[in-house]
This record gives C-alpha cells, sequence and structure tokens, in this order.
C-alpha cells in the first residue's frame, strides 16, 4: 500500500485516502479530488444519488444524503445512515478449523486448582464505593515495596462507584455482580481480598462465592485504620507462598484472548484490525480462545458473524443481542448508531456500519462458536467467540477479562490509552503517523502495513509471537505505565453506547 490512497474492493464507491490528499491531486480515470482529504477519509471514485447506498468493504455503508460526484469528500455532509436489510444466512459461511499439526505453547503459570495464569497478582476489590478508598490504601502501601519478591507482579485496587442500593432481580444488579465475581475468581489473581463497608448490597460472602480468598469490612474491623492494617498483616503473610512459582509451558488451547478496539479511524480496517485477525485466526488454529465484544460497535455488520456461525442457534444468539440493544436505546429516546464519536468521525468514519465492518476485521476468519452474556465464564478451547458489552471501552473489557481472558490487545489509530489488570494489553498503532507520536504507548506498528513495508499476514504473525510472549511475562507498555487499575469498570446498565 505504498500508494496515497487504496481500494478495498472493486464494487467500492469510494477509495481510502492513506496520507493526506490535496485538492486537486489527479486520481484513476482523470477523476480530480475536490477539496483537501484527511488520511483515513472516503473519496468518490465514481458519481452516486441522492438517496442510492454507499459501499465499502464490498458493503452498504450508509447512503448519500446528497448528491456526490467523481472527487468529492464523501462524509458526514453527504452520508447519512438508514435502513439496510441484512441476510443473517447463518452458518453459510462457516467451515472446519484448519488446527494445526503441533499446536503451541506459552510460559504459564498452573495454579493449583488447575487454572492458567498469565499475571501473579494480589486482589483488593471493593465490593462498594464506600470502601474504595481503604483498598487503595493497601495497594498504595506495596508500590515499589516488592522487589524482594519478584515473582509478585503487584497487589492491585480494583475499586468501582457501585455495590449499595436495592437488591433486586435486575440486569444491572446481575452484571455487577458478574463482574465482581469473575474477577475473584480470576487465575491472574493469586489470592483476593474483598474490602466491604459492611451494609451495602454486594455481600462479600456472595461475591467470594466459594472461591479462596479473605473478606473484610470497615464496620466489622473497627474502621479504616484498622482494616488497612489488618489486610496488610494478611497479604505479609501469603507473600512468600505466592511469591514461589514457576513458569512452565502452558498449551495455547489453554489462553483465553480479548479483543477491543477504541479510537478508530478511516484506515483501522485496513492495518490494526484486520491485522490482529490473523493472529486471531493463528491462535485459534492452536486450539486458543478469542473473545470479540463490543455490541454496539458490531451493530450493522453482524450479518457478517452470522454466515460463519458454527450452528444456527449460535447465530441466533448474536441476533438476539442486537435486538436487544435496539429496544435498550429505543426506550430510552436514543438510537443504536448514534456512534460513530467525534474522534472516529474526524478520523474518517461517518457511520455506524462503517465502523463495525472495520470493527468485527479483529475476529478473524474462523467459525463463531458461542455468544456470551456479559461478563460470563467463558470456555476455553472454544475457538472465536462473541461477549455482549457496550463499546466503551473499559466497560467492555471489564467483561472479558471478568469471563477469563489472560491477555488482552488493544486496537487504536486515534491514539487510546488503556489497561485491563489482572490481564496484560498490548497496544496496537493503526498507522506509522500515530506510533511515531505516542510510542511510549503502543507496543506494535501495523502502520507499516499502509505505509508498504509490511503485508496483514506479516503483522498478523508480529502480533501472535507477542500474544505468546506477553503471555509468558513480557511486559507491555501499558503496564510498564501503570494503566490497569482504574479502568476496571463493570456495567450498570446505564445509558452507555
Amino acid at each position: 500500500m505504498s500508494s496515497p490512497y487504496t481500494l478495498l474492493h472493486r464494487n467500492d464507491d469510494v477509495w481510502i485516502a492513506l496520507v493526506d490528499i490535496a485538492a486537486d491531486t489527479e486520481m484513476p480515470d482523470g477523476i480530480r479530488v475536490a477539496s483537501d482529504i484527511p488520511a483515513g477519509h472516503k473519496i468518490a471514485r465514481r458519481a452516486v444519488a441522492n438517496g442510492a447506498a454507499v459501499h465499502r468493504y464490498n458493503q452498504i455503508i450508509g447512503f448519500a444524503s446528497a448528491d456526490i460526484a467523481p472527487g468529492d469528500h464523501v462524509h458526514i455532509q453527504n452520508l447519512a445512515m438508514g435502513e439496510v436489510e441484512l441476510d443473517y444466512a447463518f452458518c453459510r459461511d462457516a467451515k472446519p478449523t484448519d488446527y494445526a499439526a503441533a499446536p503451541g505453547t506459552f510460559m504459564g503459570i498452573r495454579r493449583a486448582d488447575g487454572g492458567v495464569a498469565t499475571r501473579n497478582y494480589i486482589g483488593v476489590i471493593a465490593s462498594v464505593n464506600c470502601s474504595a478508598t481503604a483498598a487503595k490504601m493497601v495497594a498504595d502501601h506495596y508500590r515499589g515495596k516488592l522487589d524482594a519478591f519478584e515473582n509478585v507482579d503487584g497487589v492491585l485496587a480494583l475499586t468501582h462507584k457501585s455495590g449499595c442500593g436495592l437488591d433486586a432481580p435486575l440486569d444491572g444488579v446481575r452484571t455487577f455482580k458478574r463482574a465482581l465475581a469473575g474477577y475473584v475468581k480470576h487465575p491472574n489473581f493469586a489470592h483476593i481480598v474483598v474490602v466491604g463497608l459492611g451494609c451495602e448490597i454486594a455481600n462479600l460472602g456472595d461475591i467470594l462465592d466459594g472461591a479462596p480468598g479473605d473478606s473484610v469490612s470497615i464496620q466489622e474491623l473497627g474502621g479504616t485504620a484498622k482494616l488497612v492494617a489488618d489486610v496488610i498483616q494478611r497479604i505479609d503473610a501469603r507473600l512468600p507462598e505466592i511469591n514461589a512459582v514457576k513458569r512452565e509451558p502452558i498449551p495455547l488451547s489453554e489462553l483465553k484472548l480479548a479483543m477491543q478496539c477504541g479510537g478508530s479511524s478511516g484506515v483501522s480496517g485496513i492495518s490494526c484490525n484486520p491485522a490482529l485477525g490473523y493472529a486471531v485466526d493463528m491462535l485459534v488454529k492452536n486450539g486458543g480462545t478469542a473473545i470479540l465484544s463490543e455490541t454496539t460497535e458490531a451493530y450493522g455488520a453482524e450479518h457478517v458473524l452470522t454466515a460463519r456461525a458454527a450452528t444456527p442457534e449460535v447465530g441466533q444468539k448474536l441476533v438476539d443481542r442486537i435486538k436487544w440493544w435496539e429496544e435498550f436505546t429505543a426506550a430510552r429516546g436514543l438510537v443504536i448508531n448514534n456512534n460513530p464519536s467525534p474522534g472516529n468521525k474526524a478520523g474518517g468514519l461517518t457511520t455506524i456500519i462503517e465502523k463495525s465492518l472495520g470493527s468485527i476485521a479483529k475476529g478473524g476468519t474462523t467459525n463463531l462458536n458461542e455468544v456470551y452474556q456479559y461478563a460470563e465464564p467463558v470456555a476455553a478451547g472454544r475457538g472465536l467467540v462473541f461477549m455482549d458489552a457496550p463499546s466503551f471501552d473499559p466497560v467492555g473489557a471489564t467483561a472479558q477479562v471478568a469471563g477469563g481472558a489472560h491477555v488482552m490487545v488493544f486496537t487504536t489509530d486515534r491514539g487510546s490509552a488503556f489497561g485491563c489488570k489482572p490481564a496484560p494489553s498490548i497496544k496496537l498503532s493503526g498507522s506509522s503517523t500515530l506510533y511515531k507520536r505516542m510510542g511510549d504507548d503502543m507496543d506494535i506498528n501495523t502502520g507499516t502495513i499502509l505505509d508498504g513495508d509490511a503485508t496483514v499476514a506479516q503483522v498478523g504473525e508480529q502480533i501472535f509471537e507477542r500474544i505468546v510472549a506477553v503471555a509468558s511475562g513480557e511486559r507491555t507498555k501499558s503496564e510498564i505505565l501503570g494503566y490497569g487499575e482504574e479502568e476496571f469498570c463493570p456495567w450498570d446498565l446505564g445509558i452507555m453506547l
């Protein structure tokens, strides 16, 4: 892609600018660009009448809201959403997975209960916002004080803004409790202490739900200072045992990978997302599990996934979640397609369909084998699966980690800052421009695809190798910077698209 623009499919109505293109630049067939076009934005390669469909990826991404002439900038001024009848074609494109003859391994930690870990943290989880400060006090006590315990990755305080109020069979209560329970049981935690106030809805015993760990409350122990001292004493007593772990070869079939994207642009669907999709295919062929999510960024592109559903039941589960979102937003006077964000639009994405088609490229090409509710436990060895969640990165990532994800890969071309401890987060830059500007935050530059220096397959292999390395203990840029605690954000089912 050394050209300043690309055509993704011969049936497309638009070129995609890979760099800034000046007005009056000559394109194929003598077409001249009508105005300055920023990188990531679309240029009309043929006339499109007002009301007619506009195609990218050989898919409808919206409809012309004004007559579009060859060479015009195609964006929010002349492209809008419209009714698109999707053919879900359940299982039409499903095919047997070509598994590796000799599946690979990573160097992980095998827990006593048989679980697999990629990190070795101690977690201090607040059951309610009232105990958040106390939990942070405990974690702050250990910052810079664990040098003698080189196999302990840290003491994390995971806090939130909920946990009190009405205990009722509401979806928001269920998702909140599922998320907390998923973190409590996450294998990347060697030990958990649940810290509460003592009178909240999120009962400490319910959160532990039989998982090993301690539960303490401020009221029961006689105040904040006494609780902090008590928890520090408990952790100090366990540090030698927690430090005494050794990494060993673990089959990749036991690895669960989460995928998120944030701060996308018009080239994300050309560089970082398809390259990650290639790596996902490699993981699946090794028997691993990859968790695609962000339901509101699959909207309008779900038919691509349902056509790859392993069974009609799996396909229908995804459609049911899309319908739920349509009803959920409509009941609140909103529409699901109020996405993309202002940053996405500045990067060249015009409609949610266009964004979704690029977003789901992270899921590669293998079968869709299961659809999970928010923060449900994800089974190992299931290949590509989908988890229902909003597209707001911390909320969606919280669900995937609660579901058991050991590692996350996060794609961006606007420049998102993110982490999701206890799972490490690998950041992919969608362009070389972003990588040069925010290199301290980015682990891999997939902009080499746009520059013509590497193929999607070559970068995909690089991503796969980094996933294995990070799962084996290599630290990511986000971990080095300290991201990952504040991003713990269970969904309360408020208006969050």
